[in-house]
């Protein structure tokens, strides 16, 4: 995105904000959000030690670069607005092709009372 032009980036955030407001009316939308390009991974290095930040390999770090909670009847469906989403606009205007990770929930485990 950074190698977008302003009018293109506004045209991909619309086509994010018109896929989030379709999926409102439909009842599957739950939440999102963009995030910043800057971040930091950080990881434990042991007992009194400073956290490690972006490790050994900092350019091979996923950008991230936000999050969509949908909420559907089937997998399919999830993968079906997950391929609509991939096709968002880019440069262009032609389609991001990004890949996407489709993740569910962990459901809470049951809770045994006698």
């Amino acid at each position: 995105m950074d190698q977008w032009t302003p009018e293109e980036v506004s045209a991909h955030v619309q086509y994010m904000q018109d896929f989030a407001t379709r999926l409102e009316g439909t009842g599957e939308f739950v939440d999102g959000q963009a995030l910043s390009p800057e971040g930091t991974f950080v990881r434990y290095d042991g007992e009194g030690r400073p956290p490690v930040t972006d490790g050994p390999f900092a350019e091979t770090k996923d950008l991230i670069a936000g999050w969509m909670v949908i909420d559907v009847d089937t997998y399919e469906r999830a993968l079906e607005l997950a391929g609509e989403l991939s096709a968002a606009p880019g440069a262009g205007g032609e389609p991001i092709h990004e890949w996407l990770e489709v993740r569910p929930f962990l459901a809470a485990p049951e809770t045994v009372t006698e």
